[in-house]
């Protein structure tokens, strides 16, 4: 009926928000059939290293790295040790740095050891750095490594290649070269340098002492053993993704399962990657040169392995000469002002769009720099939620306020509606027409009130993304007993709020921001015009306990944010239906 259009309006537009608006505008990436190759495009080559594209042109059968294929990787791989054994079993080189630590494994010469200091696994700061990559080996292995493919009767580096290294540490200042001489005229070094942050430069060269001149393919790949978990939700993307001939894919776990083929595109510069939500390693091959980047997923036994790598143009190695080709790798934190920095400095194409700001990035972005802002006058990221909740209030309250006039005019027909529906029940028609005659009469649109919440639906979903995506919400206290804004509320109604020495089940962890959430919902949809029929009077009654149990479950600041907007909402509500001559019984009815 129109007299709840608003009311039913809000409520769909809540759960698509909440659930289903990434999925409807996520972009899908086209994929090549099965056995198909992009026109130009360099196939694996067997021998080449494992996991690595390979030379170009090359006539080869299927490539080893299509699942039901030999496997690529050795027994190793697919005996999963413990993380402690895996980093033991092979020489190692450490990385200190102020923001990585972690070593570098001279067996395959693997970036494949990297925990943050900067962040911990709990709120306490004594707890364990976050261990991010992972030793090839160990269970749930992520690693990344670098090579380089072709020259064909040359024995090349692979994963299983023994390094020497001129340095027992990698660190800010003091770079470290990996050499391997293969014993025919070849020599290959590997120049890691890395940054007071999470970025490193890889420079590879190969010194050819032969008579003949080579070609050969630089490569980088980053593999993942296992299916990691993920926090399950729509509006966040986690996966393998990258910024590809100037579009970003991305691309999920599960979806990467069912394209034995895998994906297979050329670009000129961009990025690719896999990505946590907070965390990103990706390879950043150089921004002028054209790559054949891959997204890729094979079994290796029962262990599901994803793969992203690139393999670089063709470099000429002349006959008693030298090459050389530079990349870069960046393996951390997604922090916003941290990708922005790189992104200008090494003309890295869109690496902010690592950080999943979904479908409304143009407003996202902004909202997050001016809580980021906000939060550097007041020092707490929750009081900055609020803050910024209200000026966004403000900006919109020339809308929001015509809302309201027109849903407070709707509300105060409500007993003249309830008579016309008494009076001329059994006929439809009629009552249709004496409700539109009532509308002119009382001179209201029931549809003025739709136009200004669909205008703000967009700003206040981005802020809502902003919550949830972001870093800098992880492990950020608030008052009292919200220590992490990132985590649900630690309270439950169910054993009173810790007085009942009893741990519920995570389905009754129904805590006190919640059910304050769900009471400012409730007082909400008292305000606005409500249902003559008794069945959908007791549907919209029952939508606020629907929200206070599914928002239990999400982020503290995220329900914290609703609590306020609603109650903001509220506010602005009654003034106006006050101003009107709707009396405080009146407007609760």
């Amino acid at each position: 009926m129109l007299d709840n259009k608003n009311v039913i309006l809000a409520i769909v537009l809540s759960v698509i928000i909440l659930f289903g608006f990434e999925v409807l505008f996520k972009q899908d990436v086209p994929v090549p059939p099965p056995g198909s190759e992009v026109a130009g495009t360099p196939q694996p080559q067997p021998g080449a290293a494992p996991g690595a594209p390979a030379t170009p042109g090359a006539v080869i059968p299927q490539s080893p790295s299509i699942p039901g294929s030999a496997p690529m990787a050795t027994a190793e791989d697919v005996v999963q040790q413990s993380r402690e054994a895996a980093l033991n079993a092979v020489p190692r080189i450490r990385i200190d740095a102020p923001e990585l630590h972690g070593s570098i494994a001279l067996k395959g010469g693997l970036i494949d050891d990297l925990t943050l200091p900067k962040y911990r696994q709990t709120i306490d700061p004594t707890s364990d750095e976050i261990v991010f990559l992972q030793a090839r080996g160990s269970l749930n292995a992520f690693f990344v490594g670098y090579g380089w493919s072709g020259a064909e009767g040359q024995a090349m580096p692979g994963l299983d290649t023994l390094w020497t290294a001129d340095s027992k540490t990698l660190s800010p200042g003091n770079p470290v070269t990996l050499s391997w001489d293969n014993g025919t005229g070849l020599i290959f070094k590997r120049k890691i340098t890395i940054d007071e942050h999470y970025m490193f430069t890889i420079d590879q060269s190969v010194e050819n002492s032969t008579s003949t001149p080579l070609t050969l393919f630089p490569y980088g790949l980053v593999s993942r053993y296992g299916m990691p978990d993920t926090t399950g939700f729509y509006i966040l993307h986690e996966g393998l993704l990258g910024v590809v001939d100037g579009q970003l894919q991305e691309i999920d776990y599960d979806d990467l399962q069912d394209e034995p083929a895998g994906i297979t595109t050329p670009t000129t510069g961009g990025w690719i990657g896999i990505t946590d939500k907070y965390w990103l390693a990706t390879l950043i091959p150089n921004q002028q040169d054209q790559v054949q980047t891959r997204f890729l997923h094979r079994k290796e036994g029962v262990i599901d392995v994803f793969q992203t790598d690139y393999l670089g143009a063709a470099v000429i190695v002349p006959a008693n000469g030298s090459a050389s080709s530079q990349s870069h790798l960046f393996a951390g934190a997604k922090e916003v002002s941290l990708l922005d920095r790189y992104e200008k400095e090494l003309g890295i194409i869109n690496f902010d769009l690592s950080i999943d700001f979904g479908w409304f990035y143009f407003l996202t972005k902004p909202i997050f720099l001016a809580l980021l802002w906000i939060n550097g006058l007041v020092g707490n990221l929750g009081i900055s939620i609020l803050l910024l909740t209200v000026a966004i209030k403000i900006a919109f309250f020339p809308l929001a306020n015509k809302s309201y006039v027109a849903m407070s005019k709707m509300k105060k027909l409500q007993p003249k509606m309830v008579k016309l529906r008494e009076q001329y029940g059994e006929d439809k028609v009629k009552l249709n027409q004496e409700m539109m005659g009532l509308y002119k009469r009382e001179k209201v649109n029931p549809a003025s009130g739709c136009l200004p919440i669909l205008v703000q639906i967009p700003v206040f979903f981005a802020l809502y993304k902003v919550l949830f995506v972001t870093i800098e919400m992880r492990h950020a206290p608030f008052f009292g007993w919200i220590q992490d804004l990132s985590a649900p509320d630690p309270t439950s109604l169910f054993n009173l709020f810790g007085l009942i020495p009893f741990t519920p089940p995570d389905f009754m962890m129904i805590g006190i921001w919640p059910i304050i959430m769900g009471a400012s919902m409730f007082l909400q949809q008292k305000l606005n015009p409500q249902p003559a029929d008794p069945i959908q009077a007791k549907i919209f009654l029952f939508m606020p306990l629907f929200f206070t149990f599914l928002l239990a479950q999400f982020p503290a600041g995220l329900v914290i944010y609703w609590a306020w907007n609603n109650t903001l909402s509220i506010l602005q509500q009654w003034v106006i239906m006050r101003r009107m001559g709707i009396s405080g019984k009146d407007a609760l009815s």
